[in-house]
């Protein structure tokens, strides 16, 4: 299925399922299919799941406009619109929770019942006041690093059934690096403390134990600054803990599920 913002973009989703809608975005770079497990256990479980890919990633039209977290945030505002969907469950994997967040700060969360971020730091640049961020980005090497090789997301290896279906989708829908270039550095300048500090719904922070790219210790200390936050490491995981273990990581998200 597709829709098209107010900018003239083209975005790419599937709508599967029935009962309480939840929204699943990716990280940077990242293709839709790389959910296969958590959009099963989600439409097994009774959810309609709405799995989007961003402007300029996966089956998306590739455009040089919204380079940047605010107009990511947009785009879901009016998918939502477009769906005329509220109480949606937002589940976010690495800058796919930085989206919720800036939806967070541009739009409130009343929209949303729940955030579940998935191996997010909400500051990416780790400084005097935050020690939790990407690798070892700091403000002096700041943008220059993520000009580097990120290096494998993943700990644990991924089913081959997802490895097909994520392989045949880049195949299909290449991603270009250096044109996002722009992107990734607004992603990687936000600081979205502020956010969590006023965030009113449930938040559930999930990080891998393995994670190369965050200490998991940013998760029990990011949510800690929410209201509602609350969360889990998941062992023998990376980045992308969703599909890396995806029963350990189901059984959290539907403990998290039954509580909201």
């Amino acid at each position: 299925m597709e829709f098209t913002t107010s900018d003239h973009v083209r975005l790419s989703y599937t709508d599967e399922g029935d009962g309480p809608a939840v929204l699943l975005l990716s990280g940077i770079g990242s293709y839709r299919e790389i959910w296969l497990p958590t959009k099963r256990f989600l439409v097994d479980a009774g959810y309609r799941v709405i799995n989007l890919d961003a402007r300029n990633q996966g089956a998306s039209q590739r455009t040089f406009k919204g380079r940047r977290m605010s107009r990511h945030a947009i785009d879901i505002k009016e998918l939502l619109a477009h769906l005329d969907l509220n109480d949606v469950i937002g589940i976010g994997n690495s800058m796919g929770a930085s989206t919720l967040f800036a939806y967070a700060s541009l739009f409130g969360s009343h929209q949303f019942s729940a955030f579940i971020d998935v191996d997010q730091s909400p500051k990416m640049i780790s400084d005097d006041t935050w020690q939790y961020g990407f690798k070892n980005l700091t403000w002096e090497n700041f943008p220059e690093m993520l000009k580097l090789p990120f290096g494998p997301a993943t700990a644990t290896r991924v089913s081959d059934e997802v490895r097909t279906n994520v392989r045949a989708a880049r195949q299909a829908h290449p991603y270009d690096v250096e044109q996002n270039n722009a992107f990734l550095v607004d992603h990687a300048f936000q600081d979205w403390r502020d956010v969590l500090l006023g965030l009113q719904i449930p938040l559930l922070i999930v990080a891998g134990a393995k994670s190369p790219y965050f200490n998991p210790k940013f998760a029990s200390v990011a949510a800690a600054l929410a209201p509602r936050g609350q969360s889990q490491v998941i062992n023998n995981a990376g980045h992308i803990v969703m599909t890396e273990q995806p029963a350990l990581f189901n059984k959290a998200l539907s403990a998290f599920l039954k509580k909201i």
